[in-house]
């Protein structure tokens, strides 16, 4: 077995002498060539390595992505080389502006701890290139050659000081892709696009006024909820067995009625916003309706009181109504104390875990009438 591996590549120099390579190789020899610096601290206290420990969850959703069929992955891995990898220069110069040339780049293979190159960034997507079906996914690589372990941190660091995408960018984005995604992604992705049909919709009680990423400076003001909060409620109530959603969805296939998901959230949401007129499309910070907390606990009251309603029976309007304004005279949204919860000031339920369970917990009982309004 060879002891090498040889590929064509471009080369260019940066910083004056670094010599910076642009090459295609086999997803599952990446690792035969480099080693992952794992970070971690000797016997006499000193750092070694950059890298944080392998993140099993985000490596086997990438492993299904690329078990998936025809797959695109365009994503360069970073290796920082040793100076023992060797360019035969062709002598065929290309973008002359660019001063690169092109060549065969080959990099020796060694055992682990001895090897030629170090993953700088991308070693989540080396550990999948690694493990899943497929033996000939050619994936590109970047490399930079330098023997100095500094050169590679600070490398690490610069290419992962950018912040991750905003979580409202991605869940507006979800929608418009058709490709397989990961399980983390692709549980918001019909909670969005339900979200999308509501705020688009001018008889839906949500019309402009969800805050979303894409929701135009002119609008942010009367865009009074955060999409997050009400995802949250579609996403719970589409994946829950007594959420009121799910039975619109076809387990098997992952298909939703979006149709009929729509109906039910706008009936719903209708005669909430038709209960507390007060409270509905005010600022978080005057309407603890509108607040992340009232819409979660309203949302949670949802799965309750839609869970046995038809939306084909001529009565279902009227049964919401009832339900909702049984527990109206228990609210206090805009001023006052919630009595029944030790007599919170109105304005001091947060957006936590605690207390949407806690508002949520009245609002059921005083439903079911276990508590008097």
């Amino acid at each position: 077995m060879s002891k090498t591996i040889s590929t064509n590549a471009i080369k260019i120099i940066q910083g004056g002498e670094t010599p910076v390579y642009s090459f295609f190789m086999k997803g599952q020899d990446i690792l035969r060539i480099a080693d992952i610096s794992r970070i971690e601290k000797n016997k006499e206290g000193v750092l070694l390595g950059y890298q944080r420990g392998e993140v099993l969850t985000h490596v086997k959703e990438i492993v299904n992505y690329l078990d998936s069929g025809e797959i695109l992955f365009p994503n360069a891995i970073i290796l920082a080389m040793s100076s023992d990898v060797v360019f035969e220069d062709s002598s065929t110069k290309l973008n002359g502006d660019l001063n690169s040339s092109s060549g065969v780049l080959t990099i020796p293979i060694r055992k682990i701890g001895m090897k030629s190159a170090w993953i700088v960034d991308g070693q989540q997507r080396t550990m999948a290139l690694s493990r899943c079906s497929s033996n000939d996914i050619v994936v590109p690589v970047i490399g930079f050659v330098s023997d100095d372990l500094e050169v590679h941190r600070s490398q690490f660091l610069l290419i992962n000081k950018v912040k991750p995408l905003p979580i409202g960018l991605i869940n507006e984005l979800l929608p418009e892709i058709t490709t397989i995604l990961p399980k983390s992604l692709a549980k918001n992705q019909i909670p969005s696009a339900l979200c999308d049909v509501l705020c688009r919709d001018s008889e839906s009680p949500f019309f402009e006024i969800v805050r979303r990423v894409s929701t135009p400076s002119s609008r942010k003001k009367s865009a009074v909820i955060t999409d997050n909060s009400l995802l949250q409620v579609i996403r719970n109530s589409l994946n829950s067995v007594h959420g009121c959603l799910y039975q619109y969805r076809n387990v098997a296939s992952d298909e939703v009625d979006m149709a009929s998901c729509s109906k039910m959230l706008n009936l719903y949401w209708s005669e909430v916003k038709s209960a507390f007129p007060e409270a509905w499309g005010k600022e978080a910070r005057v309407s603890r309706l509108m607040h992340g907390v009232g819409i979660k606990a309203m949302g949670n009251l949802m799965d309750r009181v839609m869970s046995n309603v038809r939306l084909d029976n001529p009565s279902a309007k009227k049964r919401v109504k009832k339900a909702i304004y049984s527990v109206r005279e228990c609210c206090a949204w805009t001023n006052g104390t919630w009595d029944h919860l030790n007599g919170i000031p109105w304005n001091q339920l947060q957006n936590t875990p605690r207390d949407v369970k806690l508002l949520s917990n009245l609002l059921i009982r005083v439903h079911m009438g276990v508590v008097n309004a």
